[in-house]
């Protein structure tokens, strides 16, 4: 006899997925980049304000890990005004249990100083070789090797399970459309 019990969390994904698909984000279109849902997420290649390597368990908390991919809080306005709004939602996103934080190609030293002046309650994390960023698949092609904004991700959020698997991925292909967190938390806290 086949242990059905093992297929659960699989199916539990792939429902999740399609009521984010279906509902949160039905106004806007998402691309088809990055890892696919279900898959186990990647590795994290980041450093943190104390440039001290991170990884994914570090940051999971009971009920899994929101990532905010960005282009950077050095020179993009909507990513700034972004990070900001997610910083409005973050301790909502904890208490629903949920860890949280934000990853971008820039320095520790510019993201130290925006999350100072901002006070933000999560890590932005550096992913200065872009390696993370390749390793999920989100490097944004309009920029090659040698380019200043080489190693930026397209926008967007992925949603990794405890067991670090992927079971929620959103991602825009320009810059101006981002991941609504209003949506986000009212979709997450219906989740038992």
């Amino acid at each position: 006899m086949v242990n059905n019990k093992k297929y659960i969390p699989v199916i539990v994904t792939l429902l999740f997925s399609m009521l984010f698909i279906n509902s949160a984000f039905a106004k806007q279109t998402s691309i088809n980049v990055g890892p696919k849902v279900g898959d186990k997420a990647p590795a994290l290649t980041v450093t943190d304000a104390t440039k001290s390597v991170v990884n994914i368990a570090d940051l999971t908390a009971e009920k899994g890990l929101i990532i905010l991919f960005f282009r950077s809080a050095d020179w993009c306005p909507f990513c700034k005004r972004h990070l900001i709004e997610f910083n409005e939602y973050a301790d909502k996103f904890k208490a629903l249990g949920y860890g949280v934080a934000a990853i971008s190609y820039d320095s520790t030293d510019i993201l130290n100083g925006f999350s100072k002046a901002h006070q933000l309650t999560y890590p932005l994390l550096s992913d200065q070789a872009a390696a993370t960023v390749k390793a999920y698949g989100i490097l944004n092609k309009d920029y090659q090797m040698g380019d200043n904004n080489y190693g930026i991700p397209y926008p967007g959020v992925v949603i990794i399970n405890p067991a670090g698997t992927i079971f929620h991925k959103y991602f825009f292909e320009g810059y101006r459309k981002r991941v609504n967190f209003v949506d986000l938390y009212q979709q997450l806290s219906t989740i038992k």
